[in-house]
Formats: C-alpha cells, structure tokens, sequence
C-alpha cells in the first residue's frame, strides 16, 4: 500500500501489479464512514476476491473530528443533538427528508477529486466501481447521481436513502446502473427501513439493485464480502 495526494485528498492505494495501485487495470473506490480513520476500508483488499490487477483507492475524508481516540475522520458533520433526541423520543431515524447543511461542500471536494483523479493516476471510469460504507455510501451515491460519469457499479454498504428531492429527480438518468446494496437488519445507526427506500426508489428509477439483507447491526459481515466479491467480478472481470 502507498498514501498520496491526489485531487486534494489524502488516498491510500493498494492493488494493481505491484501491490501499490501499479498498472492499468480495473478500479474498486472505496469511501470510508463517519468517524472511522481514513484506512478503515484498506483491509478488504486483502479479502474481497477480485479480477487480478485490480487497483483499489481508499480516498480519505478531508474533516477531522478530534474525537480524542485515533484519527476520526468525516465527509460532513452529523447533527448528534437530533439523534440522541430521537432515540430519547424513540423515533426510527429517517433521513430521507434530510439535506444535510455538509452535503453539497462534501459533493463539491468529491466532485473536484473525481474530475483531478485522471489527470494524475490513469483510471478507466468505465472500468470503475465507486462506493462505500454508512457515511461514505451515502456520498457515493450522490456523486454518482449528480455526474454522468460511466461508472461500472455502485456499492453502497450500510447507506440510507437521503435527500430524497434532491436524489429522486436525478436518479432515472442512471437507468441500467448495477447496484450491490447491503444492510443489517439489527442496525441503530441507519435504520434498515432507510436502506430498503433507498432500494425501492433506485429500482423504481430503472437501476439493477442487488439486496443483500444480514442478521447484524451496523458493519460489513464476511457474507456481505463474499457476495461483493463476485458483483466486482462480474462487471469488471
């Protein structure tokens, strides 16, 4: 693995024909969740199987939280106030209503990343799967809506439906876009009823969701990767 600089973020990159995103080949970009550091994701490399010479890039989200343990890290604030009053009030979080006061700076830093990214590694969008998890799902998501980009798939681990007025208009101009969905069904932080409105709406607007519920609450469990190895495979094999 090797850490850079490109597009204005900090990114980790491992894979390729060296071990270090060398070579040409396919990418897997992976964005982390709010609050994790920015390597949080790096070791499913190590156990997602994938094409060979598959490059995978780990961008790190540019706000730091000074949470006091490690290097925390998030693509925008979440308002903590509101969550602890509806788990007070015992309200399910929805956040479907929600444009949160971060997301279009957040888009913007991304966007920027992805328009400089060519320019200094050599990436094939075509050939390109983006995603993430929780937080890093979420915006990946939004990118993907707000660009015409020709990304091969998108993975949203653990995300939820957000900004629906903003996200619904924009969704059937990606008709046709493979989606691999994943989702607890124990989960506190993002509900799972948040998740599956988020299937409903992408299937609605024409984009081939694959739903891949779990037993579990907030994370990545070894089915989900065993399941995401091959939807990689397949579109970029």
């Amino acid at each position: 693995m090797r850490e850079i600089s490109l597009g204005g973020l900090k990114v980790r990159l491992t894979g390729g024909t060296d071990g270090k995103g060398g070579g040409d080949g396919p990418v897997v970009m992976l964005l982390h969740g709010f609050g994790a550091p920015g390597d949080d994701l790096v070791p499913l490399a190590d156990v997602i199987q994938v094409p060979r010479g598959t490059r995978w890039v780990f961008p790190e989200a540019p706000l730091s939280l000074n949470m006091g343990f490690g290097d925390a890290r998030a693509w925008w604030i979440i308002d903590f106030a509101r969550i602890q009053a509806d788990r007070e009030a015992g309200r399910i979080r929805d956040l479907s209503g929600d444009v949160p006061q971060g997301l279009s700076l957040a888009r913007d830093r991304f966007l920027t990343f992805l328009k400089e990214l060519p320019r200094q590694f050599p990436i094939d969008y075509r050939k390109t799967i983006i995603g993430g998890f929780s937080q890093g799902a979420m915006l990946t998501c939004d990118a993907v809506l707000h660009t015409d980009y020709p990304f091969a798939g998108l993975v949203q681990l653990s995300g939820n439906l957000l900004a629906q007025v903003v996200w619904a208009p924009l969704m059937p101009k990606r008709k046709g876009l493979s989606v691999f969905q994943s989702h607890g069904l124990e989960d506190d932080i993002l509900p799972n009823i948040g998740a599956e409105r988020l299937r409903e709406a992408l299937t609605q607007a024409g984009l081939l969701v694959e739903w891949h519920s779990f037993r579990g609450g907030h994370g990545i469990p070894e089915l989900v990767l065993r399941s995401l190895g091959p939807f990689i495979t397949k579109l970029l094999g």
